[in-house]
């Protein structure tokens, strides 16, 4: 059973950058699909980010052209840079292994604890 631990996150103001990593074990990532979540106070768990085994990246439309998901096959992890931070970026960042095709969180699972990344204006 594979186990996730997110960290990287902290709070930052609003322009700067932070880089999220996701470190697995149990099971060997480089044939799956990994996703970033994100999940606000009072809101719904939304999708940030997937790179599939083969590199392939989706982005949500909020976040296109701000974050980059990469992963390091060597080291079992996924990243998630972070740059141009808004204040609405601000929320608790989940990874998790893509079950299914789908950009849902009913789509993922195996969560990590989630790291909280704040940004002030």
């Amino acid at each position: 059973q594979v186990r996730l631990v997110e960290s990287g996150g902290g709070l930052v103001q609003a322009g700067g950058s932070l880089r999220l990593s996701c470190v697995a074990s149990g099971r060997t990532l480089s044939n799956y699909a990994m996703g970033w979540f994100r999940q606000a106070p009072g809101k719904e768990r939304g999708f940030v980010a997937s790179i599939n085994g083969g590199g392939g990246t989706n982005y949500a439309s909020s976040v296109k052209g701000r974050f980059t998901i990469s992963r390091d096959n060597a080291k079992n992890t996924v990243y998630l840079q972070m740059n141009s931070l808004k204040p609405e970026d601000t929320a608790v960042y989940y990874c998790a292994t893509e079950l299914r095709s789908g950009s849902s969180w009913t789509d993922f699972g195996s969560w990590g604890q989630g790291t909280q990344v704040t940004v002030s204006s």
